[in-house]
């Protein structure tokens, strides 16, 4: 097998998962599709609740002088957001959806915006694409990207299922940023310590939960302006880490 087949697989996964839940969605009435909705945001929190576990870990608290462990992910958040604010990238990130809404010929009362936002953070974020796409880069296995894989399509089905195909298309941004990991793992190998994927994950973790109640219609957060957090959080992990 070639660098990058993993991600291949995968891309395949979340678009085929997609297409069949956009298959069955429309024979599904309103409240059904609404319901949908909810028990995603639910699921949801229960992989953000995964993702926040290595914060009590002792390989990431012991990386670090006591008390700084959660300042590291308040800074990562704070930093990132400044950038992404400056940068605008949700408001980027909402032009990019809707563009592709267009070219998909998607009506304009559709979540396609939505459901390629939420489908694209929630399929990038988490050690899987990270670990799973450096592994895959280095050549010893696509065991964990085959993993991530399956439960994309899970996923993906059943948020095409109300969020309709801006899930399939998420696909895009998901196989560029897993790309770019297997670049890096194929060049450097493995390049990030244990604590600084924790700190990745815990810092995805929050996000997962912003996307979380925005499916359930509680708070909807700016995710799209925190996406800098992601790869601050490993810097600054490992600048906290020298003191």
């Amino acid at each position: 097998m070639f660098p990058g087949v993993g991600t291949i697989i995968n891309i395949l996964t979340i678009v085929s998962g997609a297409s069949l839940g956009v298959l069955v969605g429309h024979r599904m009435p309103l409240r059904t599709r609404t319901l949908l909705t909810d028990v995603l945001g639910l699921v949801t929190l229960l992989g953000a609740a995964s993702a926040l576990i290595p914060l009590w870990s002792r390989r990431y608290v012991d990386a670090f002088p006591q008390g700084w462990s959660l300042l590291v992910i308040l800074g990562s958040l704070l930093l990132g957001g400044l950038i992404g604010s400056a940068l605008k990238l949700e408001n980027k990130l909402d032009s990019l959806g809707e563009k592709l809404r267009i070219r998909f010929k998607a009506s304009s009362d559709s979540p396609f915006v939505e459901g390629f936002v939420a489908a694209s953070l929630l399929f990038a974020i988490g050690p899987l694409a990270i670990l799973g796409s450096i592994s895959d880069g280095m050549g010893t296995g696509i065991d964990q990207l085959i993993l991530k894989s399956t439960l994309d399509f899970f996923a993906a089905m059943a948020f095409a299922t109300s969020l309709g195909w801006g899930v399939a298309v998420s696909a895009l941004p998901v196989g560029i940023y897993q790309g770019v990991w297997t670049v890096i793992g194929f060049g450097l190998g493995e390049v990030l310590s244990g604590y600084q994927i924790d700190a990745m994950t815990i810092v995805g973790g929050l996000m997962l939960v912003c996307i979380a109640f925005k499916l359930l219609n509680i708070k909807t957060v700016a995710v799209g302006n925190l996406l800098p957090a992601l790869a601050i959080a490993p810097i600054l992990a490992l600048l906290v880490h020298s003191i």
